[in-house]
């Protein structure tokens, strides 16, 4: 705590330094602050509101950001030759722009290594090695997406390029099966929904991959999900809980739970009005601090998830606080087709949205077993008929190469609808439609 306490106060005193939005934002509040819960909330609306004054380094700014994030080209590279730029999945229909300095990257690796180490055992490393290290990572490639900007900077190390492979989550599941095949990776990471799917894969014996680490990321699955994949891979079933505003946030341990990497990062559960959710309950939101990255200051940032805090001991061992989240849940699309049931997972439809520019805000409902229906918001001063016909060529080309041309895109009148929660969520299967 005493070091957790230190690097809070030291990265609030940079924030008030060199951020004009931070400074106005603290001007009320005494030096020498190092208690999280006397500081304002922000957010991301908030922030991507005042960009330009949110940044330590005044070179940063919203149309530098934006102008580098259109070119897929640059994943991965240097923004301002210095830092990595990350674009959010838009799972709640509102992506933002995230800049990480080296200091926040290092610490991300370290982290990631530990975790992992606390994983394996002397036999899994060597299955490891004997498998060449090879590492598989199912995601949308078509973006600066954390886990895809991320691995395309480690493999612009020579070493490390031959051991790890990007495998785009828009792939056709038959040829994204063949390409694993063909890879053979000993450790195979991506979002929940589509390792899902990869089971289903390897259990009807198309798929024959022996990972010896699944990592599922990004959706909240059910134990059975994760009882499913480790039986149909035969491996360890691993996941931890992150953002692109903090992914070193916590790493996961046997037992189900994510243990906060508290010497790096501050977790608070908390209410609507933002006062403490007791251990054992499930909170309204969840603040999250990074005491790492000094360039985009998080501090208090509202998540927006809800998750339960352990009110006892893990049985795991970690020491460090344990919780659940609630929040985040799988919404996968099911169609029914001659040839049995075909899925489509949310990101998929996510990052295609998200790249198309003119989009302030959208929903995507199934309202049939062969109909989806668009809810779509413009941005000030784009074309809707311009933005709508983007968008349905876009998702009725991903339909097409899923063989799901007989499904029909309605566009909707309604602009997108809020969750109870005042969440908006981008995609609605059948079984939730109301």
């Amino acid at each position: 705590m005493a070091v957790q306490r230190r690097r809070l106060g030291e990265i609030v005193e940079h924030a008030r330094t060199g951020s004009p939005y931070y400074r106005d934002l603290y001007s009320g509040l005494p030096p020498g602050v190092d208690d999280s819960s006397s500081l304002p909330v922000t957010g991301k609306k908030a922030l991507m509101a005042h960009y330009d004054d949110w940044a330590t380094d005044r070179e940063v700014t919203l149309a530098r950001a934006r102008a580098f994030a259109t070119d897929p080209q640059l994943v991965g590279e240097r923004f301002l030759d210095r830092y990595l730029l990350v674009t959010t999945s838009g799972t709640t229909g509102n992506p933002a722009i995230f800049v990480k300095d080296d200091r926040d990257i290092a610490v991300n690796y370290a982290l990631s290594m530990r975790m992992m180490g606390s994983w394996l055992n002397l036999a899994d490393i060597t299955r490891i090695v004997a498998g060449g290290g090879r590492m598989a990572i199912v995601a949308a490639t078509n973006g600066h997406f954390l886990v895809s900007a991320g691995a395309a900077r480690m493999r612009a190390h020579r070493l490390q390029r031959r051991s790890i492979r990007l495998f785009s989550v828009h792939t056709p599941l038959r040829e994204l099966v063949e390409a694993l095949n063909q890879f053979r990776p000993a450790l195979l990471l991506g979002y929940g929904s589509v390792l899902n799917m990869l089971a289903a894969e390897q259990e009807s014996g198309r798929l024959h991959i022996a990972p010896v680490v699944v990592e599922p990321a990004g959706e909240t699955l059910t134990s059975g999900d994760y009882a499913r994949m480790a039986r149909a891979f035969e491996a360890k079933v691993r996941d931890t809980y992150g953002a692109s505003e903090c992914p070193f946030l916590t790493e996961g341990c046997a037992y189900g739970w994510y243990h906060v990497n508290s010497d790096w990062a501050l977790v608070e559960p908390v209410e609507a009005d933002y006062s403490p959710t007791p251990p054992g309950r499930p909170s309204h939101t969840v603040l999250v601090t990074n005491l790492a990255n000094r360039v985009q200051p998080i501090l208090r940032y509202d998540l927006g998830d809800s998750v339960l805090q352990r009110p006892d001991p893990c049985p795991c061992g970690n020491p460090l606080p344990a919780m659940h989240v609630q929040g985040r849940v799988a919404n996968l699309l099911t169609f029914a087709t001659a040839r049995g049931e075909v899925v489509i997972a949310p990101l998929m439809l996510n990052t295609l949205v998200d790249r198309t520019p003119g989009v302030q805000l959208y929903q995507i409902v199934q309202t049939s077993p062969a109909s989806l229906r668009i809810r779509m918001l413009p941005a000030p001063g784009a074309d809707p008929e311009t933005v709508w016909s983007t968008v349905r060529d876009g998702i009725g080309g991903l339909l097409a190469d899923h063989k799901l041309d007989h499904v029909i895109l309605e566009r909707a009148e309604e602009p997108p609808q809020q969750a109870p929660g005042g969440k908006y969520r981008t995609v609605i299967p059948l079984k939730d439609f109301a």
